[in-house]
């Protein structure tokens, strides 16, 4: 062998090292890169010096897939809930919150309680007003956020569905290219990595179930048993609705004609981002509307004037408090769908208004005489008033709908309310960071079973970047030796 020939080998194997560092860095690149399932193994040095892969194999464990699809499921459903909980109690407040309608039924009730010492100042009397205005406005703002909560979840059910469709038909094309290379004997390992990442994606948007055929064919379920891909995508439909008012319910969603989300129903889908989306949408916001809408009829109810004539005829009519349907009184104990969006103060004691707020005092707020309290126009008169502060704290029937105790006064059941969602938002918490740890570690387990091991990978590379520096570095000594020597000779 010539001193030639021998630097040339040399410097070839300096290249093979490099070309294994290069396999090796992409085997690393290909997890972050497509979050592989699979191990470049056999890597050989052939009599050239050159570097060749004799095989490619996946590791694959369907059990870990599948407890990582239904952790992910599970944990979006949650993650949904407990971001439209904390949206509302950031709407509302707490109870002892200034802006909650607890809070500001107290306040009502401490103005009329003052109002009451010195019944002939109209200024203060202006304050009880300015106090209902707050608190009607308070059970307005609240409905328009509940409103605006199930229209945007309405609006992203919709998304969910084409998100699903999406993704079923890139599935079809991927199971596709896997059952004709298993037939043929073709390399299907990237296709089966991608595969994965579509159910992985799926997940998030609605539990699923996967059977694995002969072949290579896989088979697609909702987590009730519907059909979502059997050799071709099913298709999910769902038409989103315009503007969901107090009243309206949301479009239920079909999967291969069959309703999983959004109606009663034995095939209803219990996991994913689309469950959490109707679980808002349909129960909870209408949940809390209908609480919402109890407090605003107790509060016209229990501010209500009645006929004082010797002998009454007239109807109970709304005195302070009035809505859209006023001055009729709303059935008591019925719920009565969007009042706490209409709910507001009566004009005829309003002075903002041209109204008169020591009406309060002597009654005859509803426009007729026959409701005057005061007959005959006292200045220290607070008998009405009195009657007020002890309405707003007497208990009253309320619809069992709204999922709050059936007999209370508004003040409590105003109360109940707040502790409702609060208890709510803690329990959908905790859930939540159950579900997301599980989530995790079911990540994590199938990671570490299935994936490529970066710290062993990366042990490699070091390995090989040290054997290469050394190798680099001798070969160019000895070539700067031999050179020197070759030219001295000369």
């Amino acid at each position: 062998m010539t001193l030639t020939q021998s630097i040339g080998n040399a410097r070839s194997s300096l290249s093979t090292v490099s070309e294994q560092i290069s396999v090796v860095s992409q085997n690393i690149a290909r997890v972050n890169d497509t979050n592989a399932t699979r191990k470049v193994a056999n890597v050989i040095t052939g009599p050239g010096g050159g570097v060749s892969v004799a095989s490619i194999s996946r590791t694959a464990n369907k059990l870990l897939l599948d407890t990582y699809l239904t952790a992910n499921s599970n944990n979006q459903t949650q993650t949904v809930i407990n971001s439209s909980l904390n949206q509302l109690e950031n709407t509302v407040g707490e109870t002892d919150s200034d802006t909650s309608p607890a809070a500001l039924i107290a306040k009502l009730s401490s103005a009329l309680q003052n109002y009451s010492t010195t019944p002939q100042n109209g200024a203060i009397a202006a304050t009880v007003v300015s106090a209902a205005q707050q608190l009607a406005t308070s059970l307005n703002s609240a409905t328009q956020a509940v409103t605006d909560m199930r229209n945007q979840a309405d609006n992203d059910i919709a998304t969910s569905v084409s998100n699903i469709n999406n993704l079923l038909s890139q599935f079809q094309k991927l199971n596709q290219t896997i059952v004709s290379g298993t037939g043929s004997g073709a390399d299907i390992t990237d296709a089966l990595d991608q595969r994965d990442t579509i159910l992985k994606q799926l997940s998030t948007e609605v539990g699923i179930r996967t059977v694995t055929r002969a072949g290579g064919d896989m088979a697609i379920y909702t987590d009730s048993g519907v059909t979502l891909f059997d050799k071709t995508a099913r298709k999910v439909t769902f038409a989103a609705t315009p503007n969901l008012g107090p009243s309206s319910v949301g479009n239920p969603i079909y999967a291969d004609g069959v309703p999983i989300a959004g109606t009663p129903h034995t095939m209803s889908i219990s996991s994913g981002n689309l469950a959490g989306l109707v679980e808002v949408r349909d129960n909870i916001a209408l949940t809390y509307q209908g609480q919402l809408d109890e407090i605003a009829r107790g509060l016209i109810e229990a501010t209500a004037e009645t006929d004082q004539s010797a002998t009454p005829t007239l109807p109970a009519a709304a005195g302070l408090f009035t809505y859209g349907g006023g001055p009729a009184i709303p059935t008591s104990g019925t719920l009565v769908a969007g009042l706490a969006g209409s709910i507001k103060v009566n004009p005829n004691v309003d002075p903002s208004q041209g109204g008169d707020a020591t009406l309060i005092r002597d009654g005859g707020i509803a426009g007729n005489a026959a409701y005057k309290y005061n007959s005959t126009g006292a200045a220290s008169f607070t008998d009405r008033i009195q009657q007020l502060i002890t309405n707003l704290g007497t208990s009253r029937s309320f619809d069992p709908s709204a999922q709050l105790t059936q007999s209370a006064s508004v003040t409590d059941y105003a109360k109940s309310s707040v502790s409702w969602l609060e208890s709510l938002r803690q329990s959908a918490s905790a859930e939540a960071e159950s579900r997301q740890t599980l989530a995790n570690r079911a990540s994590t387990a199938l990671s570490s079973d299935t994936g490529v091991n970066l710290d062993e990978e990366m042990t490699n590379l070091l390995a090989l970047e040290r054997t290469f520096q050394a190798s680099s570095r001798l070969i160019n000594t000895v070539d700067s030796i031999f050179s020197t020597l070759l030219q001295t000779v000369g």
